[in-house]
């Protein structure tokens, strides 16, 4: 019993922090779900230790550490390219944000443009009456 507690306790702390990530939504539910796979299962190697040993067995392997050894090494091949797979959904995403950012930019410096092309016609044609003004009343100052 006192070689399972270790285990049991730490495959139980492991099984809270992730509830705990999903509660506070910091953690989403689709990641949430393999890593509370993986606790329940330390869980139950840990409260059953001789079910390793029956399964390695039973597969053909010689030492149970070596089965949980190989299990775990697909189990991280496993994530490593579910991993990827989100990168590659991410980068397809930004740089399709980052072209219709780049098309918004484009649009508004062309409204800019235009919009400085007329208010500039517009001061032009209202610009003579200040500018006199302006001059008459440096005049009055000297």
């Amino acid at each position: 019993m006192g070689n399972t507690l270790a285990p049991f306790i730490f495959a139980l702390v492991m099984v809270g922090i992730v509830l705990e990530l999903v509660r506070r939504k910091i953690f989403r539910e689709k990641y949430a779900a393999l890593w509370l796979i993986i606790g329940a299962s330390a869980l139950i190697l840990a409260g059953f230790p001789d079910l390793l040993a029956g399964v390695s067995k039973l597969v053909g392997v010689q030492v149970a550490s070596n089965l949980l050894f190989a299990l775990c090494i697909v189990l991280l091949l496993g994530v490593c390219l579910h991993l990827s797979w989100e990168l590659s959904v991410v980068e397809d995403e930004n740089r399709t944000l980052a072209e219709e950012v780049a098309i918004l930019r484009t649009s508004v410096e062309r409204l800019e443009a235009e919009f400085r092309g007329s208010s500039q016609f517009t001061a032009l044609a209202g610009q003579q009456a200040p500018v006199q003004r302006e001059e008459s009343d440096s005049h009055r100052s000297d």
